[in-house]
């Protein structure tokens, strides 16, 4: 069985965790229920941590001009200060995490889709929508990191590109503290498929940083590693790379593998590209294959389990073929 590294997840306390929303409820969350015992949790709640109460008037962003105000129309008050204090203090004692699951909607922690307003008056204009005060802050220090917010979450293709980027910073967060080349060898080895499927550009360039070893300190060598292993994370892989990398892969069997195997795969490949069976049906096909012929190499290959298998819910199955670009929403 793969072993995987514990990742370190910031998540807002509501979800699953504390009923500490403004209206004291708890956010209920499939993925992040199932997602909890496999992560080491940092919770959070910027309203109740500047003391705020549960329940509690609920606050609202306001624009004056381009600076946000973080108020409560209720009341009049005004949080600005108080909460970038903490996020500030918050966020500069964080110790070295993979990804954030924050609140959606909400004016401290949503990463995209807080409503903004023009005044606290009641129907006061809407203008526009953005990141709230957490979750700006959070954008702006660790936009390098798994970010994603709850709604969003719902989405199997978003969901797998979470996953996939938390557990892969999470193993190269380890790698980090054993200082040793050899150990950048290896993680690169055995994530070389999944980094030709998300960049392929970026993969060839981290073969290139560990070719060349030994013209690096090994903390030169952490450090360019990692700014292009961060370039290739960014954004999901498209579908045609996955494609990719199986068809390549699928000729370290291919003398083994009869006509009408071979035929069936090529065909799946097909139905993937057009959105009619989902990636998890070729992985189960080449999984197969795997335990089959045994390949030392591709048996090392991060990019047949990114994640731990129990996470792989029947969700995250139906990830189908899909060209929107999920990351400008």
């Amino acid at each position: 069985m793969k072993r995987f590294v514990t990742p370190k997840v910031v998540l807002s306390r509501c979800i699953e965790i504390d009923p500490c929303r403004y209206n004291g409820l708890k956010i209920a969350s499939d993925f992040v229920r199932k997602l909890i015992p496999y992560v080491n949790v940092i919770p959070v709640c910027p309203e109740v941590e500047i003391g705020l109460g549960t329940p509690r008037d609920a606050l609202r962003i306001v624009m004056n001009e381009d600076k946000m105000k973080l108020v409560q129309p209720k009341t009049g008050l005004d949080f600005t200060e108080k909460m970038e204090k903490f996020v500030n203090s918050f966020l500069d004692s964080l110790p070295e995490v993979d990804g954030f699951i924050l609140k959606g909607r909400s004016p401290t922690s949503a990463i995209m889709d807080a409503k903004r307003y023009t005044s606290i008056k009641p129907g006061a204009a809407l203008k526009g929508k953005g990141s709230g005060f957490f979750g700006r802050a959070v954008l702006e220090r660790f936009s390098h990191l798994a970010i994603e917010d709850e709604g969003r979450l719902r989405n199997p293709n978003i969901k797998s590109h979470f996953l996939t980027k938390l557990y892969t910073l999470a193993s190269f967060r380890e790698i980090k503290k054993l200082e040793s080349d050899k150990a950048i060898v290896k993680f690169h080895s055995e994530n070389k498929l999944l980094l030709k499927a998300y960049n392929e550009k970026e993969m060839r360039i981290l073969g290139r940083i560990v070719s060349k070893r030994d013209q690096y300190s090994i903390d030169n060598l952490i450090t360019e590693y990692e700014e292009h292993l961060l370039n290739a994370l960014k954004r999901a892989p498209r579908c045609g790379s996955q494609i990719n990398v199986l068809m390549n892969s699928m000729g370290y069997f291919s003398k083994s593998l009869s006509g009408e195997e071979k035929q069936f795969f090529l065909k799946s490949l097909d139905d993937y590209k057009s959105g009619v069976i989902p990636l998890s049906i070729l992985r189960g096909i080449f999984n197969s294959w795997l335990i089959r012929f045994q390949d030392n190499y591709l048996l090392s290959q991060s990019f047949f389990e990114p994640y731990p298998k129990e996470l792989a819910d029947i969700d995250l199955m139906t990830a189908y073929c899909d060209g929107k670009d999920f990351w400008k929403d």
